[in-house]
C-alpha cells in the first residue's frame, strides 16, 4: 500500500492512500502515530475510511512521509563505487551520522542552497521505515522491524560537511533533506529493498545509477548492527546511503544552481523531485 502525507489546501494535513491518479484522504492522523500504535499498514489503507474526500495526485503540496521521525539515521560510504570517489578508505563498519527532522522537505518542495555556501550536492537514497525495533536485534529478524520504504536525497553542503571530521552540520542545513513522495509498505518491495534500480538525475541527466543489492551493509545487516548500541523504534528512519556520482567528485565540480531540478528514482516506489531555490529568494517568498 502506498501511502502519503500531504495538503489540499496549505491549511489540511492529511495522509492519505495513493490509487493510480488519486489521492483517498484518510483524515488528518499520521503515519507517524499509526507506526507508534502498531497499526498493520498493509492492509489498514483499505479498510479505513473518514469522509471518502478525493483529490487529484498533481493537485496537492505533498509532505514528508513522516511528519517528525523518532530517529533519522544516515548511512555513509555504504557503496564500494561512492568510497572509491571519496577522500577515504572503505571502513569495515557502517558510518552513521544523524539527520534533524529541521532539515527535512516533501517532494517538489524547493531545496535551499545555504547563502553561505556554494557547495549544495546531491545524494539519492533508499530510506527505510521502522515499523517495530529493539536492542541487539538479531539479523535473521530484522527485516521483520520494517514496516516501508521511500526515497531521500541527502542534499550536502560539502564546504560544511568537511569543515570537521565530524559530517553532522553539512548534513543539517535546513531545506536540505528530500524525503518521499511516498511511503511504500514492505510487503510490496523486495525483501530488504534489494536488486532495486535506484537512479539520480540532474536536470534530465542520469548522474547517479545503481542499484540496491550494491549496498555493502543491507538492510537487515544495518538494523542488526545499529541496534547493538542504539534502541531502535517504531517511526525511526535509516538512510541506506549513496552510490558513485556525486556531483563534488566530479572534475570540474558539478554544483547544485538555482533552478536545477534534481530528481530520485527507485524502481517501484517512484520518483521525488526537488528544484534549488537560493536561500534568500526562498526566504522572500
Amino acid at each position: 500500500m502506498r501511502y502519503i502525507h500531504f495538503s489540499p489546501d496549505n491549511r489540511r494535513r492529511l495522509l492519505g492512500v495513493v490509487q493510480g491518479n488519486t489521492i483517498r484522504s484518510l483524515g488528518e492522523t499520521t503515519l507517524d502515530d499509526l507506526l507508534a500504535r502498531g497499526v498493520d499498514l498493509a492492509s489498514w489503507g483499505a479498510s479505513h475510511h473518514v469522509d471518502g474526500e478525493e483529490f487529484p495526485l498533481g493537485s496537492v503540496t505533498y509532505l514528508p512521509p513522516l511528519a517528525r521521525p523518532g530517529k533519522l539515521l544516515c548511512i555513509g560510504l555504504n557503496y564500494a563505487d561512492h568510497t572509491k570517489e571519496s577522500p577515504y578508505e572503505q571502513p569495515d563498519y557502517p558510518t552513521i551520522f544523524p539527520r534533524f527532522n529541521s532539515s527535512l522537505i516533501g517532494h517538489e518542495a524547493p531545496m535551499i542552497r545555504p547563502r553561505i555556501s556554494d557547495s549544495l550536492d546531491f545524494e539519492g537514497e533508499l530510506a527505510v521505515i521502522l515499523g517495530s525495533g529493539g536492542r541487539h536485534i538479531p539479523k535473521r529478524r530484522a527485516l521483520s522491524c520494517v514496516a516501508g520504504y521511500s526515497i531521500f536525497n541527502d542534499g550536502s553542503v560539502r564546504e560544511y560537511q568537511f569543515k570537521s571530521p565530524q559530517w553532522t552540520v553539512g548534513k543539517n542545513f535546513d531545506g536540505t533533506g528530500a524525503f518521499g513522495p511516498v511511503f511504500v509498505t514492505a510487503d510490496e518491495v523486495p525483501a530488504g529493498g534489494a536488486g532495486l534500480k535506484l537512479e539520480t538525475r540532474l536536470n534530465g541527466e542520469v548522474v547517479q545509477s545503481a542499484n540496491t543489492s550494491d549496498m555493502l551493509h543491507d538492510v537487515a545487516s544495518l538494523i542488526s548492527i545499529i541496534s547493538e548500541a542504539i534502541t531502535l523504534e517504531a517511526g525511526d528512519v535509516i538512510v541506506s546511503g549513496t552510490p558513485a556520482g556525486i556531483g563534488w567528485a566530479r572534475e570540474p565540480r558539478l554544483i547544485m544552481r538555482p533552478g536545477d531540478a534534481c530528481e530520485v528514482e527507485i524502481e517501484g516506489l517512484g520518483v521525488l523531485r526537488n528544484v534549488v531555490v537560493d536561500e534568500d529568494a526562498a526566504i522572500e517568498r
